[in-house]
């Protein structure tokens, strides 16, 4: 649930457009409010799981993830709705963590494989998922839908969990305050800064705020948050001392570039289906199916992989084949892309997601001791969805700047072709593809970054002492 919530707004982007009266950079805020009111609070709300237990922590943030999705279905206006994905991020950030450090705690390390090969493939699953079921709940009933269906499943997820979730031992921790403060308003300059580049020109936002002293102040903040761990003799917020753990470190950089790459996918492939092929939500969701496939299909035997493989092998397979596909898709979308060149790219990457999501997840936390495994998977969630975060960011900023090259924003017309669900006008539909098409480029090179990360994991204690 949580992550087809971070992904299912990319098909509804056009029906927010039309019923909201919203632009894309607006409409792309619902989705990036949600993921930064995620993915601040993850560091402490891994450290709240261990201290008081991760299935009360994990209750609780359901409780606010359910109401809030309720608040955001009755929305009338993007201003409303934004600040609604706001609070459901927050209740997102109380969960994520405790379903790995569960994981962690319950599963002994040789057999930790096959089950965070589950979980990570259920969270693959599902963020590829999500544009097919918003897809199917736009068209049928509008894109209210994409929340209230959470409702229900979150009274059925706090029955389970009551039930069937244990309490496990817990552990006293302090929780850094000031460190919290310096990382959140740092990630919150950083992408305002960057999301917002283009609707100020990089220039000037307020008084002598401009776009660039504030992304620059932003990664000062985060360079004095990391200087301010180092010296926090207490109890800092981010346990440095974890990345002393080479396959931990090395982890947290590939799916930061994973999360990235498949946030900024989603935006230009959901424009380009339903702006420029006139397909209807959920045909262009379906795009998105070999994907989740790819992720279900494999999940067993990746996960049997996991346990018995070096990592290396496995995920720079994964991000090569992914690199690949993205890269094929880049240079093959155009008006009058043939659906099934587009199908035989998205099934690759589906198989290269396959071998990402569960053995990173597996590959990060596996050498950690259990009193810092609520940490860890706070981390390691952190990361992720600061790849997710930064991936809305730069989709808005680099999909703006490539209409804009090609002259399709307000003073082209373009931009009233993308206020609506409506397919564009034939005639603006090339230069829309291949603005489109441009932005993925980003993706490869993001992916290639995390291969050539990969490259230097080292073999997991468990496979070391079976040698």
């Amino acid at each position: 649930m949580l992550m087809v919530d971070t992904s299912i707004l990319t098909v509804a982007t056009p029906a927010l457009l039309t019923d909201l009266g919203a632009d894309v950079n607006a409409a792309i805020w619902v989705t990036s409010a949600y993921l930064l009111a995620y993915a601040v609070p993850l560091l402490i709300t891994g450290r709240l799981g261990d201290r008081y237990g991760p299935k009360r922590i994990y209750l609780l943030g359901l409780v606010v993830f359910t109401a809030s999705s309720l608040w955001c279905g009755l929305s009338n206006d993007v201003g409303t709705l934004v600040a609604a994905r706001a609070v459901q991020g927050v209740g997102a950030a109380m969960m994520t963590p405790q379903t790995m450090a569960v994981i962690t705690r319950i599963f002994p390390s040789a057999r930790r494989g096959q089950a965070m090969a589950l979980w990570g493939a259920t969270a693959g699953a599902a963020t590829l998922i999500g544009p097919i079921l918003g897809g199917f709940l736009v068209g049928a009933w509008g894109w209210e839908w994409i929340f209230f269906i959470n409702v229900p499943v979150g009274v059925v997820a706090f029955v389970a969990a009551v039930r069937l979730v244990p309490d496990l031992a817990t552990h006293p921790h302090r929780f850094d305050w000031v460190g919290v403060a310096l990382f959140g308003t740092g990630m919150f300059c950083v992408v305002f800064g960057i999301q917002e580049s283009q609707q100020y020109d990089w220039g000037r936002i307020w008084g002598y705020v401009t776009v660039w002293r504030l992304i620059i102040g932003g990664i000062g903040l985060l360079a004095l948050f990391i200087y301010w761990q180092s010296r926090n003799r207490t109890e800092p917020l981010l346990p440095l001392a974890l990345f002393r753990d080479r396959n931990f470190t090395i982890s947290n950089i590939a799916i930061t570039m994973v999360a990235f790459s498949f946030m900024t996918m989603g935006f230009p492939l959901m424009l380009y289906a339903q702006a420029v092929r006139g397909w209807s939500p959920l045909q262009a969701g379906l795009l998105m199916a070999p994907l989740a496939l790819g992720s279900i299909v494999l999940a067993r035997t990746v996960g049997n992989l996991t346990d018995r493989q070096h990592p290396r092998v496995l995920t720079v397979f994964g991000f090569g084949s992914a690199a690949v596909a993205v890269s094929a898709l880049a240079l093959v979308i155009d008006a009058n892309t043939s659906i099934w060149l587009a199908v035989a790219a998205m099934t690759l990457l589906g198989i290269g997601s396959a071998f990402l999501w569960g053995p990173l997840s597996a590959t990060a936390n596996r050498n950690l001791p259990m009193h810092q495994a609520g940490a860890g998977a706070g981390i390691y969630n952190t990361t992720r969805q600061i790849g997710s975060t930064l991936g809305a960011a730069v989709a808005a900023v680099v999909i703006d700047w490539r209409l804009h090259a090609y002259g399709l924003t307000a003073s082209g017309g373009g931009e009233a072709g993308l206020r609506a669900a409506q397919p564009i006008d034939p005639s603006l539909a090339a230069d829309y593809s291949a603005a489109l098409a441009q932005t993925l480029w980003v993706i490869p090179i993001t992916l290639t970054i995390g291969l050539v990360a990969c490259l230097f994991l080292e073999l997991p204690r468990h496979l070391a002492r079976r040698e």
